[in-house]
């Protein structure tokens, strides 16, 4: 009797879209379930192969789409290497991590204290010292190094001794049997958790942990053109490490405030100017807002609604090249009056009999088609 083959991607458990890392940690976590060595089941071996086999299918991009439109005969299933550890095992690495760590294998990691935990900094700017920049200063508090014991964390006169456990290396061997050998791994110490040294008296302004609480001032360069939600890296001005462990870093992230009139796109500025029909049409001299204050520019006769007035290099620095600015870009916008008076009615009857227009009496819309003309 044929026996029914199980889709390589049943095996794994996946669907058939999944990602290279998708598949990558299926094996692994499914590996370390049903290996022989850990499983003593007796279908471990059978599941094994098959994961095995599906495997070394599926994280092949060639292979793969070979399986995916023509099945195991695409895929050359069942070739010389699958299922076992001859040659040709393409999982080998994958394996190996599955049981003991990416990074465990080789190497050493660094002894002694880890650095301090990175802090962040919310400051408040105004749109006028995201153009041409600040200095502020910013107050918090944090963990910093203890002035009583320097850092080291044991009490005053003394000094942290070297661990017997690890010989000061911080990190331990373990030797595992396995169906490859023996197999060395290596992991933080569990007598000092990894720094190699050992407080046998603990300061007692920090109580050993080398850092306490601290009121910190920073003066901080704000550059011109931040803008919000930058963020200014200040290196070595976050907590400080454990027992002498090198400090993190601050992060100010830039929050500003809205300027009434403006807008901001990266470096472009935008205002739109309302203008009424008299001006648009007779031309006129007008105040419009500027990055750094009033300015007073000129409109042209028969400017047109929708019009843009660029004013280059008004807008906002490009963010460390202050020298390059972006442009304000002024957007005119012609207002139709909602009420008249009875001589401005006349006036714009006037004007549209003088312009050929329909006189009023005949089309009692006239008004809403100059309304409709002008808007």
């Amino acid at each position: 009797m044929a026996t029914t083959q199980r889709d390589y991607y049943e095996i794994l458990g996946l669907s058939r879209g999944a990602s290279d890392e998708e598949i990558k940690r299926a094996f692994r976590r499914l590996a370390q379930q049903w290996h022989p060595d850990v499983n003593t089941s007796p279908e471990a071996d059978v599941r094994f192969k098959e994961l095995n086999e599906a495997y070394q299918v599926l994280s092949d991009p060639a292979r793969r789409q070979a399986y995916d439109l023509f099945g195991r005969a695409g895929a050359g299933a069942g070739a010389e290497g699958f299922g076992t550890f001859g040659g040709g095992f393409q999982g080998f690495g994958d394996l190996f991590d599955a049981f003991f760590g990416a990074g465990q294998a080789g190497g050493s990691r660094r002894a002694g204290p880890p650095a301090g935990a990175d802090l962040r900094y919310d400051l408040r700017l105004t749109f006028a010292e995201t153009i041409s920049g600040a200095e502020k200063t910013i107050e918090f508090k944090a963990l910093s190094r203890c002035q009583a014991c320097q850092g080291s964390g044991a009490a005053p006169g003394t000094q942290p001794v070297t661990c017997p456990r690890c010989g000061g290396a911080g990190e331990v061997q373990t030797v595992r049997s396995t169906m490859l050998g023996q197999v060395v791994s290596v992991s933080a110490c569990p007598r000092c958790s990894g720094l190699g040294r050992i407080v046998e008296q603990p300061c007692p302004t920090c109580r050993g942990d080398g850092r306490v609480e601290a009121q910190r001032t920073l003066q901080v360069t704000v550059p011109p053109g931040i803008d919000e939600g930058h963020q200014i890296r200040v290196s070595g001005e976050g907590e400080a490490g454990p027992r002498g462990g090198p400090f993190g870093n601050l992060y100010v992230v830039a929050h500003v405030e809205r300027h009434p009139a403006l807008r901001r796109e990266a470096t472009e500025l935008f205002y739109e100017l309302p203008l009424t029909f008299t001006q648009a049409a007779l031309g006129a001299s007008v105040v419009v807002p500027t990055a750094e204050g009033e300015e007073r520019i000129e409109v042209k006769p028969g400017t047109q609604p929708g019009a843009r007035i660029r004013l280059r290099g008004r807008g906002v620095p490009q963010l460390h090249r202050p020298q390059q600015r972006g442009d304000l870009h002024v957007l005119v916008s012609v207002g139709v009056p909602t009420k008249l008076s009875r001589q401005q009615r006349e006036l714009l009857v006037a004007y549209a009999e003088a312009s050929g227009e329909t006189p009023l009496h005949e089309a009692p819309g006239v008004i809403d088609k100059l309304k409709d003309a002008l808007g």
